[in-house]
């Protein structure tokens, strides 16, 4: 009995699961089976503490061609092409290992898009870390993970040749024992060449390409699917190693193998491997009867005496598995190895309902395919609304030391959340290929250029964790608004959203209340601005020693500019232009930055979000940049409007010079929902002004660029002052180390 506790507690395998495994096997498993179960079950791949909340997000719109389900969504961008994108954590090992975690994360991604048919072209990244700023252990360990994360992202991406558009990187205690790495990419597909994850037609051949399997990254899905300890270092091995080299063969062998009329699907080893890629495919195909029989003494190997069960379990990197048409399987190998991949026939479709696993002739395993992969645990765990709630304080200001405005923004310019980030996002390649059309840090968007059908794709990722701290339901509705704006700040029209939701440990009932909430808000804001979810990815048990960190469900949306000559970016362009402020300013500061700086709290009542003002605003700025009546627009988030114009001028090399009627000059900082600030030519000011009445939106001329110093209601400071802050903060806080 001890033996068998021990086993199903390595595998995160219940009691009460071990019974249901039993009545579905008719027996008791043996270790390749409950490891096959443990894996397929964890967290990581049922999601079967989270599969009842994500039900109801709406998934459909006419553009929406593939929703959730498969390797990565789909979208329909006009002409002949559509967009292929999703999100993936890569949050634990990241933290065990910062550079491996965060390539392999990368890695896989990639991989997720390509299986549809699509090229890579973008990335994203949504990253968070605890206190880099501590003088102590603490921020010493946070700062190293950052390097070693950063690298880790930009050795795989660069290498692969896939250009990293933006992202967000922020900081908070509550992430000193978790740390967060979400990857996004977005690839290009002719409509009527995309792929899924399936296999069917009795007989034929399922073929292993890629690389060889070892045992790096052994039981990674099951340690993603648990809490961190001090004994969490010794999950090294579980960590699996990259290879973008030959990642990058195995990116340019399936997109040529895509060209041919070899194969029926194909399906990327991530989480749990071989047990995940052949489960899901066989599941996917047969009409409910599929099968599979696979001869594990064929996977090509590349360390001596594996198991079958270490086999199942590899999470080694860069393997793909292909169900072909029968007769084509020297065709589809000759191609890989011209790629010098190892390609090998380990086994054919059945439709038997069975996954029968091979070894050097007997039979290892047999599990029935649908109850294992549709029929997964759902979970109905206890909720209840945090303690934690009781005691945040509501109201328009919590009390706060006195500051003047000047000293604020200097502040606030310095903090990581705001200053410059180029030690991060210069080790990026963000220019490779023809279509960037943006800098990162200097528009509210990414921007690519799709040549094949002259449109543009817009893509930002984001999330506020304080606001979701305060607020899990509104503060995911306020992420899904911003990545929507600042996708309209580019003057494209937001399409839909891939999501990353980032919480603590499920077995409690408050983090269970957290992610309640936060799904609801996401299911509403989706549909009132008609952002559909098209793929995601949940990362639960991001907890160490009890410590959950803040509920961070990060929000990634697309969208298209149909015309790309009429790209708007964020920074001014000519002194003398009017500068409007859109949206209303209400002095709302309840999980605000200026708040966490100067009150060192987070707290407060979260702003009011009105989705059709949201909506209104979107429609007004993407209205009048089709009219050719805009020069520059910037959301205004965190920090609020001293911010926001203050990197418009400082990435601009400029100045502002405007006043703003406000009720208190600390409303300068506040971060009320549903704004924008925007550069008019002043010819074109009366258009503009028609455009802001028939829409709705609340609107006031605030100044104009000037050529150097920013003075705006009560701030005075030099151009020069302003850009040495915001630009070598951050780079003077990492090379402490050094």
């Amino acid at each position: 009995m001890q033996e068998i506790e021990a086993a199903l507690k390595a595998h995160k395998i219940s009691a009460e699961e071990y019974e249901h495994i039993i009545k579905i096997l008719g027996r008791e498993p043996n270790l390749v089976e409950l490891g096959v179960f443990g894996a397929m079950w964890s967290e990581h791949c049922s999601y079967k503490s989270s599969k009842k909340y994500l039900r109801g997000f709406p998934t459909e719109a006419a553009w929406v061609i593939q929703g959730p389900g498969e390797n990565a969504g789909v979208i329909d961008i006009g002409g002949d092409y559509a967009a292929v994108f999703k999100m993936e954590s890569h949050n634990h090992p990241s933290y065990i290992e910062p550079y491996q975690g965060a390539a392999t994360g990368v890695g896989g991604i990639l991989r997720d898009i390509f299986t549809m048919g699509a090229r890579p072209v973008a990335n994203l990244n949504s990253l968070r870390f605890g206190d880099i700023t501590d003088e102590g252990a603490i921020g010493k360990i946070q700062r190293h993970l950052l390097r070693g994360v950063a690298n880790g992202i930009s050795g795989y991406g660069n290498c692969m040749g896939v250009a990293m558009l933006g992202g967000e990187t922020t900081f908070d205690e509550c992430y000193n024992g978790n740390i967060l790495v979400n990857a996004f990419n977005l690839g290009i597909v002719r409509k009527d060449r995309i792929f899924y994850g399936r296999s069917e037609g009795v007989g034929n051949p399922v073929i292993y390409v890629g690389s060889k399997t070892g045992r790096d990254g052994l039981g990674g899905a099951v340690m993603a699917s648990d809490s961190f300890a001090e004994e969490s270092k010794a999950k090294r091995p579980t960590v699996q190693v990259g290879d973008p080299f030959t990642e990058k063969l195995l990116l340019e062998a399936c997109l040529e193998l895509f060209e041919t009329d070899h194969i029926v699907g194909i399906q990327d080893m991530g989480a749990a491997g071989l047990s995940s890629s052949s489960f899901e495919m066989a599941a996917r195909g047969g009409g409910g009867n599929g099968g599979m029989k696979l001869y594990l003494d064929r996977v090509p190997m590349r360390e001596s005496g594996m198991t079958p069960y270490e086999l199942m379990l590899s999470e080694s990197q860069e393997r793909m598995l292909i169900c072909a048409k029968k007769g084509r399987e020297a065709a589809v190998i000759a191609l890989f190895n011209k790629y010098e991949l190892d390609a090998a026939v380990i086994g054919e479709v059945t439709d038997t309902g069975q996954m029968e696993l091979y070894w050097n002739g007997e039979l290892a395993a047999a599990i029935p395919i649908a109850p294992i992969v549709d029929n997964a645990p759902v979970l109905n765990r206890p909720i209840k609304r945090p303690a934690y709630l009781d005691g945040i304080e509501e109201g328009e200001y919590i009390e706060m030391p006195s500051i003047s405005s000047t000293d604020a923004l200097k502040t606030m310019l310095c903090h990581p959340e705001i200053a410059d980030k180029s030690f991060i996002y210069e080790q990026y390649d963000s220019t490779i290929g023809t279509g960037s059309m943006t800098e990162i840090g200097k528009s509210d968007a990414g921007v690519f250029w799709v040549k094949e059908s002259n449109k543009a794709i817009a893509l930002s990722v984001d999330c506020n964790p304080r606001f979701c701290y305060i607020d899990p339901r509104g503060g995911a509705e306020a992420a899904v608004a911003e990545a929507g704006r600042n996708v309209a700040m580019s003057g494209a029209t937001p399409l839909a959203i891939t999501d990353c939701l980032n919480f603590g440990n499920p077995e409690n009932p408050e983090v269970m209340w957290q992610f309640k909430e936060a799904c609801e808000g996401i299911k509403e804001a989706c549909l009132r601005l008609k952002t559909p979810v098209v793929s995601g990815n949940v990362s639960l048990y991001n907890e160490t020693n009890g410590c959950s960190i803040f509920p961070t469900p990060a929000i990634a949306a697309v969208g298209v500019l149909d015309d790309p000559k009429k790209l708007l970016t964020a920074p001014f362009k000519a002194v003398g232009d009017l500068v409007y402020l859109l949206g209303d300013t209400r002095g709302e500061f309840g999980g605000s930055l200026y708040m966490k700086i100067f009150a060192k709290k987070v707290a407060g009542k979260l702003p009011k979000l009105d989705l059709a003002a949201e909506k209104a605003l979107w429609n007004a700025i993407i209205t009048a940049n089709n009219q050719g009546l805009l020069q520059a627009a910037h959301d205004v988030s965190v920090g609020g409007i001293a911010v926001a114009v203050a990197k418009m001028a400082i990435n601009a090399d400029l100045g502002f010079e405007g006043m703003i009627a406000l009720s208190d000059e600390r409303d300068l900082f506040d971060e009320s929902f549903s704004r924008a600030i925007v550069e008019v030519a002043s010819d074109k000011k009366e258009a503009f002004e028609q455009i802001l009445s028939q829409s709705g939106v609340s609107y006031e001329c605030i100044g104009k660029v000037a050529p150097h110093d920013l003075v705006i209601s009560g701030i005075s400071l030099p151009q020069a002052e302003m850009s040495a802050l915001y630009r070598e903060s951050f780079n003077a806080l990492m090379a402490q180390d050094s």
